[in-house]
């Protein structure tokens, strides 16, 4: 998969798996991968699926409805990288947590449904449920902070709500953190997910 490596400071932080939304590509996050911990290794790796020439982590069938059986191919295909990667780069396979904005904050969610210990932690930026009826494997503890705009017309309240219970009942710890906007990224949605994640690793 296309991507960028750069190797922090302090190898005991997490290496911060960035993911981006719909159109971005593995240059996109950097910077707010940055703000989070300045120390950490940064892995931003680029989705392999185009729609209309815009880079995805997965197909969708229409706005909103996923294509699960390419989010299941491309959710095994970009756990198979981090392995990958992590012999590669020379990183704790354990000691990762992901922060992914939109589409690339869906794919985030789907390893987290898919794979146990996947992920030391997560930050997912507007997501929404990536799949129902599944069983999730235990997360014992795991942190997630779930960051939404209360108008946000691409992915409704009701789905943040949603990926919050359904990860809870699985052990996670999560945080549901709301904004008074769209779709779009704030400053203070980054300055919370920051707050949290220096309280959590």
């Amino acid at each position: 998969m296309n991507h960028v490596f750069y190797k922090g400071e302090d190898s005991s932080r997490p290496t911060l798996l960035l993911l981006h939304g719909t159109g971005g590509n593995e240059h996109d996050l950097v910077g707010l991968g940055k703000e989070i911990d300045i120390s950490a290794n940064i892995l931003s790796v680029r989705g392999n699926v185009l729609e209309n020439g815009m880079p995805r982590f997965f197909k969708r069938l229409a706005e909103g409805v996923f294509d699960l059986e390419d989010l299941q191919f491309r959710t095994e295909e970009l756990k198979s990288f981090i392995d990958e990667a992590a012999k590669n780069y020379e990183f704790d396979r354990d000691n990762v947590v992901a922060i992914g904005y939109s589409n690339g904050a869906n794919i985030a969610a789907n390893l987290l449904f898919e794979y146990k210990n996947v992920l030391k932690g997560a930050i997912l930026h507007h997501p929404m449920v990536p799949r129902r009826g599944v069983e999730l494997p235990r997360m014992s503890k795991t942190p997630v902070f779930i960051g939404a705009g209360k108008n946000d017309h691409m992915c409704p309240a009701t789905e943040s709500e949603e990926l919050q219970n359904l990860l809870q009942e699985a052990g996670a710890m999560v945080e549901l953190y709301w904004h008074a906007y769209g779709h779009q990224l704030t400053q203070d949605e980054v300055q919370a997910a920051k707050q949290w994640y220096h309280l959590k690793f």
